[in-house]
């Protein structure tokens, strides 16, 4: 019981105080359960917190994004909106082209193929043609083909001028050939315009420079070929040496992973930098179809515009220094603006379209882009300011322009007697220079910057009068005195030619008598006792000509007039009758044409008499033989060569000049022949260090030492000869003389002149008489002079009777 009494309160109080303890229990969980809703809330707020502050985040992020989209879009449009309407035009440009593309590339092939060997002219007429055959074939072309718009590349154009490419179409035509050709290029090169261009395009890039004839020549190649050095072979000739047939066909091969091309009998590593260059010097050679499918021939002989354009910046260069150094400076700047120009837009073109998604998001793309174009616009506005000077300068330079062409005619007249015979090379580096000492030589005051057009005009004519005479006397010191009247009746006829003064119809039928052209009505020759048939028919195929209308008819109601003309001692003096008489006097090339019909014997006087009254008396009066004169054009590097005639003999003359000079007995000679030519090799080397002169005499009887002579001639160089050096040659006219000892050497013929007084100046300008004190030194001196004058009369005239 006593537990009893005491347990059971415990238990009623326990009882009481877990009611107690539950009702505050369920108070606790229901407190619990409302903190929970509310912290519930609470976290369902902070969720909305974050929520918002990362939107919030992310809309700043677009603000600043869509900021930096709005000033970068209007960056790249003031940057790049200008270009919208060029770039517009180039895609609608190079639309057209892709069009075009297949005809235009067939006939690049062609013209590459086919037509680089042939004159601008030839290419011309057939690049027409098979534009034609691309449209009746329905074959996408181009209506008017231009080779430069569809392989060149502006820039390297304009590159290309400024190493010396003549600025001429052809010459242009010549280059793109020469850079897109699959073929190593052959250039026939005459007067050196390639053989400059491309050793001043590769200077930097160690050009080797090599010739046939060279001992070591295959061993440099080998070199260039494996380092990528570009290489020229100058003085090609017909036949191309074997052993270089693998590199033409470049016959490439695979060795142990490595390109590589075997040479002769050495297998070398082929680097693809490599580049091969040929030129030759020969004015038309024939090449064999095997030689030619193996290269690219392509014809650099210079055009007359080309040319014209070189003499123009010559004659500037002398006349106004100031402006050609200025225009050079300009054309130099212009193409590197223009390089860095398409360097620039290569560069926005390639961030564009190498730029991931949307541009405006590339900050570093649209940086390059804004720099890019700033540095464009800068460029272009330089560029303007070049090119408007640039105008300026070529307007003062126009007033030159006449001149230029004019000479530029002179040099083809010269260049055209190659044809007469082999020894009549002249090249253009010696063209220039004599055309500089003309201009020199000519000035008086010269002409100052605020020259007027007039005044310049009246100098140039200066100029080119100077020039012409000058270009006259120093070509027929090379001349046999058969070839000086028919030079300068070229001169003459060349000039009124350029000056649209010569109907060349005209002048075709003095050359052809009128081949070809129609005869007219068969009428009877009306003058047959004394006017051959030939004559009659030349006559009526004249009449076929505008001036000569009706000279056949007129001639037949005039018989007795004419055949006083006929009968003429000197019919190229005499009046001519009726209407066509009255012409030829106020044009005499008609004189000369009618009497290759009526006189044909009297047709030389008659040139003779054309050519005094257009150019002078001078023109026809070749100066005298002049040693002397000969000497001071030459230089340690530029040899003598005396073409020699019949019956001349210019070594008595030589010895004498030699004693005379003080080199009398530092002068050795020798007789060329078989087994000679190692001796004057050996004297050569010995008179270039010690200053000597070496006579070669008969050269034309070593032919197979001539590409020695010829190497040898090229090796001297103003540092290893000494300046009072001369080499002197004697050889009669071969086409195995070298041509570039002949375009650089200068020539003389020693022949008797035509004419007694020609022959009397010419004995009066030779020793003994041409010295004075043999001349003045008799103390008889009147008596004395009448007998020179008279043996030298009767000397002359036994000349002239000889050669009649």
């Amino acid at each position: 019981d006593k537990v009893a009494k005491e347990v059971a309160p415990k238990q009623e109080r326990l009882a009481l105080a877990e009611a107690e303890y539950n009702e505050v229990m369920k108070g606790l969980k229901i407190k619990q359960d409302e903190l929970k809703g509310i912290m519930d809330k609470l976290k369902d707020m902070e969720d909305d917190l974050e929520s918002s502050m990362q939107k919030k985040k992310q809309l700043e992020a677009e603000v600043t994004l869509c900021s930096q989209k709005l000033e970068r879009a209007e960056s790249l449009i003031g940057g790049l909106g200008g270009e919208k309407t060029r770039w517009t035009e180039v895609a609608e440009t190079l639309g057209q082209q892709y069009v075009c593309i297949t005809g235009d590339m067939l006939i690049s092939a062609g013209v590459m193929g086919y037509l680089g060997a042939f004159s601008a002219e030839f290419r011309s007429r057939n690049v027409t043609k098979w534009v034609q055959l691309c449209k009746n074939y329905e074959v996408p072309s181009s209506s008017k083909f231009s080779l430069v718009d569809t392989l060149g590349d502006p820039v390297k154009i304009r590159e290309w001028s400024i190493a010396g490419l003549p600025n001429d179409s052809f010459s242009v035509d010549n280059g793109v050939m020469v850079a897109n050709a699959r073929r190593w290029p052959l250039m026939i090169d005459p007067q050196g315009q390639a053989n400059k261009w491309v050793k001043n395009m590769e200077k930097e890039n160690n050009l080797q420079v090599v010739k046939l004839t060279d001992s070591d020549y295959l061993r440099t190649l080998e070199n260039a070929i494996q380092f990528g050095l570009p290489v020229l072979l100058e003085n090609v000739m017909e036949d191309l040496d074997p052993s270089l047939e693998p590199l033409l066909l470049k016959q490439i091969f695979k060795q142990g992973g490595v390109e590589c091309i075997r040479l002769g009998d050495s297998i070398i590593e082929y680097s693809k930098d490599f580049k091969f260059y040929m030129t030759s010097t020969m004015r038309n050679p024939h090449y064999l179809p095997e030689t030619a499918v193996k290269v690219t021939l392509l014809n650099f002989m210079i055009t007359i515009n080309g040319l014209a354009d070189q003499l123009l910046g010559v004659v500037v260069a002398e006349e106004r220094p100031d402006l050609e150094q200025q225009r050079s400076e300009l054309v130099i700047q212009s193409a590197q603006n223009k390089k860095k120009l398409q360097e620039i837009e290569n560069q926005i073109l390639h961030v564009l379209s190498s730029s991931q998604g949307n541009i405006l998001e590339d900050a570093s793309a649209v940086q390059i882009l804004t720099e890019a174009k700033v540095v464009s616009t800068d460029i272009q506005e330089k560029q303007e300011i070049a090119e408007k000077t640039e105008t300026e300068i070529e307007a003062a330079r126009l007033n030159y322009t006449s001149c230029g062409q004019y000479v530029a005619v002179l040099f083809f007249c010269v260049a055209d007697m190659a044809n007469i015979d082999p020894m009549y090379q002249y090249s253009l580096t010696w063209f220039v220079r004599l055309f500089v000492r003309s201009i020199n030589d000519s000035r008086v005051g010269g002409v100052t910057t605020g020259a007027t057009s007039d005044e310049i005009t009246k100098r140039l004519e200066v100029i080119n009068n100077t020039y012409t005479f000058s270009l006259y006397t120093n070509v027929c010191m090379s001349l046999f005195e058969r070839d000086k009247l028919l030079f300068a009746f070229l001169l003459c006829s060349r000039i009124l030619s350029a000056k649209n003064q010569l109907d060349m119809a005209e002048w075709s039928f003095l050359l052809t008598g009128g081949v070809g052209l129609s005869e007219g009505d068969e009428t009877p020759n009306p003058a047959s006792a004394w006017l051959g048939d030939k004559s009659w028919d030349e006559m009526r195929r004249l009449s076929s000509l505008d001036n000569f209308s009706g000279c056949a008819a007129e001639f037949a109601s005039m018989v007795s007039a004419w055949r006083e003309v006929y009968d003429s001692l000197e019919p190229h003096k005499s009046i001519f009758p009726g209407r066509i008489g009255s012409l030829s006097a106020a044009k005499p090339f008609m004189k000369v044409v009618l009497l290759r019909c009526l006189r044909r014997d009297k047709v030389v006087p008659a040139v003779h008499d054309f050519v005094a009254s257009q150019l002078g008396q001078r023109f026809v009066e070749p100066p005298p033989f002049d040693l002397n004169k000969s000497y001071k054009e030459s230089s340690a590097v530029a040899p003598l060569l005396f073409v020699l005639s019949p019956g001349s003999d210019p070594t008595a003359a030589l010895l004498k000049f030699a004693d005379d000079s003080g080199f009398g007995s530092r002068l050795s000679a020798i007789s060329m022949g078989q087994g000679q030519g190692p001796k004057a090799q050996i004297m050569i080397q010995e008179a270039s260090t010690a200053g000597n002169w070496v006579l070669l005499q008969n050269c034309h009887l070593a032919p197979s030492w001539m590409p020695a002579l010829e190497r040898i001639c090229e090796g001297f160089t103003p540092d290893t000869v000494d300046q009072d050096f001369r080499l002197w040659m004697t050889s009669y006219p071969t086409p195995k003389f070298p041509v570039s000892i002949l375009q650089n050497s200068v020539k003389m013929t020693n022949e008797p002149p035509t004419g007694i007084r020609a022959n009397l100046k010419r004995t009066y300008c030779l020793d003994p008489i041409a010295n004075s004190s043999f001349f003045e030194g008799c103390n008889k001196p009147e008596i004395f002079k009448n007998l020179c004058f008279g043996l030298a009369f009767v000397h002359g005239f036994v000349q002239e009777r000889r050669k009649s």
